[in-house]
């Protein structure tokens, strides 16, 4: 293999140095490539179901939603329990798998929001999810303390969203919807943080693509439930 110029007079540290560099800017690369195309893939399939009435009703408006909804929470943690097992074409569809579910799930955005409340919620989530992730690659401070407080505040937020789905409290779920918001912004960062940590205890070509699947999938379910918390914030319902 040729060795520039530049890498003659480096140190051996020096060089493994600029290797790491090198594969870690790749590893996340590869994990916003397929963040980036699993969220493509959601929408494309929301969007489209969104379009009939017959297919929303379908999954909107009997069991098969809490089916699928209950069935994405499983996949998730089956694919967690299962990724060193898996080969990386498995991962693959499995990644993809979950976005299209997401889509059958999500499609009723469409149908309870103005396609303006969809595109701004859109546009301002992805602007903080960029800053956000670029802060947490960047920084030299250890988010992990805060990581954990806010992985806790994700199931103290979730167990109070399914109290307001009794108490019906509009004042609630505003306020519920900007916590939602806050949590998910910082913990965009942390996951970040802890996706470039983790690259460097990969071994392997194919231990660094599986678990940059499984990376996107981590920072896909943050900037989808970002988005979510920012068009219940923003968003305005539709008027028919």
């Amino acid at each position: 293999m040729a060795i520039g110029p530049e890498r003659k007079y480096m140190t051996r540290a020096q060089a493994d140095v600029a290797d790491i560099d090198v594969g870690l800017r790749k590893y996340m690369l590869k994990i916003y490539d397929y963040m980036a195309g699993g969220l493509v893939l959601t929408g494309l399939i929301a969007f489209g179901v969104a379009q009939s009435p017959a297919l929303i009703h379908a999954i909107h408006g009997t069991p098969l939603f809490w089916v699928l909804a209950i069935g994405s929470i499983i996949m998730v943690a089956t694919f967690g329990a299962r990724i060193e097992r898996m080969s990386v074409g498995s991962a693959q569809l499995f990644f993809w798998g979950y976005a299209a579910v997401l889509g059958l799930i999500l499609s009723s955005i469409f149908v309870v929001y103005s396609s303006a409340s969809i595109a701004q919620a859109f546009f301002v989530t992805a602007g903080t999810f960029a800053g956000m992730s670029l802060y947490g690659y960047t920084t030299k401070r250890d988010l992990s303390g805060i990581g954990s407080f806010l992985v806790m505040g994700v199931w103290g937020l979730f167990l109070a969203l399914i109290v307001n789905m009794f108490l019906q409290s509009p004042a609630v779920d505003f306020a519920l919807s900007a916590i939602g918001v806050l949590i998910f912004t910082g913990l965009t960062a942390y996951k970040t943080q802890w996706l470039k940590e983790w690259y460097a205890e990969t071994d392997g070509t194919e231990v660094a693509a599986k678990k940059a699947i499984y990376g996107a999938l981590s920072l896909y379910i943050t900037f989808i439930n970002l988005f979510m918390f920012m068009l219940r914030f923003l968003g305005v319902a539709r008027s028919n």
